[in-house]
């Protein structure tokens, strides 16, 4: 079987490269001239565990080739997967399918025979018709279909997300595109992997559903948390407690400075707005986007409560810069509301990310006389008032804690990931804070 999967970016390429990797022949296609010829080369734009490899693999056993001919990649093809950017509208918070809608005209002007159509994008209900509809005006007498088939992978898991997925959610109207997303994905029926095949607007709205319940399981773990304090007791145990009920479970249960990535913010807002299109509300979810907003803004000032604010500069060590461990995505990463707030409060930044401080070099750019980018943890620890953990990489679970106490001008830890014992950094001398545990 052949598949042309249309962008390189996240989704489009760990998509492809995972169905080469079940053996199918598989082309990604991209405008961007530059980026395809890196990916012949084995040069990857992201950073996600294990994906280079696997690339160079693939390209190696010529199961995975890199376009920008779009028609000459349709050639023969039995599904186009449409897997470009869906960003918020920055207007009103609404997907922007402009880039979906652009690959849909040309994939009427390009292809010629039959094919299943398939939004790997995540997209607001109705896409899948509109996307039908932009094809059908441009090239009548084509015979295809439409299909929703949403991606659940996690930055930093992808691969294992794809290969060992918890469920596939496949919506479509005919039988024969039915058959061809079958037997694509018919080496995980060997794993007894659920594949739902549903109608092609409750496939759209699943991903969002989904997406929208786990950003509210954070932020209630978050508000929780705050709580916590309040009354004195361990938001850890709390969570345990309840995520023990199988009817809750213990994932999402982690108190942070807020979610963040390219999926949970602008879903719940899409979602949020696709509601209101149709004279419902969404209020749970909207509080929740209210909620990790305000989260987000305000976590720097739990930082200024604790080194103070006078008129003489803080140095500050910030571990941690993107949204989540093991990628270096900064969309919408908590730390792009805490740096400038804290540089704005007459504080000096000395950060340390493992994967992602490229991509913090170009979000902070007006900001650079303010931050020095330092080599390590303990580089950025030197000489600091206090040392704030943002991202709960692993390297940063188990620092020398004698060295950071000779390192940093204060024994101050900050940690707003949780991921030290309150007892043991405090029988060590360290003034330690953390999210719903400062009682213990």
């Amino acid at each position: 079987m052949k598949v042309t999967i249309v962008g390189t970016g996240y989704v489009g390429l760990v998509s492809g490269t995972c169905f080469a990797e079940f053996g199918v022949n598989v082309t990604c296609v991209d405008k961007d001239l530059k980026k395809i010829n890196d990916l012949r080369n084995g040069i990857i734009p992201i950073y996600e565990p294990g994906l280079e490899e696997l690339v160079k693999k693939n390209i190696n056993q010529k199961r995975l080739s890199f376009e920008t001919d779009l028609k000459k990649s349709l050639k023969n093809t039995s599904a186009v997967f449409i897997a470009v950017g869906t960003p918020s509208r920055k207007t009103d918070g609404h997907a922007d399918l402009s880039y979906v809608f652009n690959v849909a005209k040309e994939i009427g002007k390009s292809l010629s025979e039959y094919a299943v159509i398939v939004n790997k994008s995540t997209v607001p209900v109705g896409t899948g018709k509109k996307v039908h509809d932009i094809i059908k005006k441009i090239n009548p007498k084509l015979n295809f279909d439409v299909a929703s088939n949403p991606e659940f992978l996690r930055e930093g898991s992808a691969i294992n997300d794809f290969m060992r997925p918890d469920r596939v959610v496949i919506g479509c109207k005919s039988e024969k595109a039915k058959n061809i997303l079958k037997e694509l994905y018919r080496p995980l029926y060997l794993l007894e992997t659920p594949i739902i095949f549903t109608q092609r607007e409750t496939a759209e709205l699943i991903k969002y559903a989904a997406n929208s319940f786990l950003a509210t399981k954070i932020t209630f773990i978050n508000e929780i948390s705050d709580l916590c304090e309040k009354v004195g007791a361990n938001v850890s145990d709390v969570s345990i407690g309840i995520g023990l009920d199988g009817r809750i479970g213990k994932k999402f249960l982690h108190p942070g400075p807020g979610y963040g990535g390219s999926c949970f913010p602008k879903d719940t807002l899409a979602i949020v707005k696709t509601a209101q299109d149709y004279n419902t509300r969404l209020g749970l979810v909207e509080h929740v986007v209210k909620s990790n907003d305000r989260r987000k803004k305000n976590m720097f000032k739990r930082v200024l409560s604790i080194v103070g604010k006078d008129k003489d500069k803080k140095i500050i060590s910030i571990l941690g810069l993107t949204f989540k461990p093991n990628t270096d995505d900064m969309r919408d990463s908590p730390s792009l509301d805490i740096i400038p707030a804290l540089i704005k409060n007459n504080c000096f930044l000395r950060v340390f990310d493992p994967e992602g401080m490229k991509e913090a070099k170009l979000c902070f750019k007006k900001f650079s006389k303010n931050i020095e980018w330092c080599k390590n943890s303990y580089e950025a620890s030197e000489n600091s008032d206090a040392l704030v953990i943002l991202t709960e990489w692993n390297q940063f679970r188990a620092l020398d804690l004698k060295m950071l106490k000779i390192k940093l001008k204060k024994p101050v830890i900050i940690d707003l990931r949780n991921i030290y014992n309150p007892n043991e950094l405090k029988n060590m001398g360290f003034e330690y804070y953390s999210l719903g545990r400062c009682f213990e």
